[in-house]
């Protein structure tokens, strides 16, 4: 049996935020001087997990990653920022929307490079899932992002039982 969180426990997308960055270096990239593709998924699912751990103060697992665009290039030398936000939340899971951006620290360009959602379950002490808060929106982008989230939550139950 798993834990209810309290009636009242409610969280801002706030709450969750969370940015991971890193410099990438020539390990992190193909002989053409381009970071590998799953060098950056590692990223946006590290910050997509911390941000859902952030969230429902448990320990999480990835369910589902629906897409991860690649924009354009990252090159050696840039500076890699992910920036990850709760957008969504069920009764146990969580999706969570994260924007990649790239910056030539000697120009100071930076540009998007990826946007990505994922889905995350929360995780009692025994590894069965449990719920977590609900979530509160303060901005019009916030209930936006969520209205495409429900869409998008939707779509992934219509496919999954299809």
């Amino acid at each position: 049996m798993t834990a209810e969180p309290p009636a009242d426990e409610v969280k801002t997308v706030a709450q969750s935020r969370v940015t991971l960055s890193a410099l990438m270096g020539p390990q992190d990239a193909n002989n053409h001087g381009n970071v590998h593709g799953g060098v950056i998924m590692k990223m946006v699912d590290e910050v997509g997990a911390l941000a859902a751990m952030r969230h429902a103060r448990a320990p999480v697992v990835t369910v589902v990653v629906d897409s991860v665009t690649f924009l354009e290039p990252i090159r050696v030398g840039h500076l890699v920022q992910c920036d990850a936000e709760i957008t969504y939340v069920g009764r146990t899971s969580m999706e969570v929307r994260v924007r990649v951006t790239s910056e030539n620290p000697l120009t100071g360009t930076s540009s998007v490079t990826n946007n990505a959602y994922l889905v995350y379950v929360a995780l009692d002490p025994d590894g069965r899932p449990t719920p977590v808060p609900r979530l509160t929106f303060t901005t019009d982008d916030e209930r936006r992002r969520a209205e495409e989230a429900r869409e998008r939550q939707a779509y992934r139950k219509r496919m999954s039982h299809g």
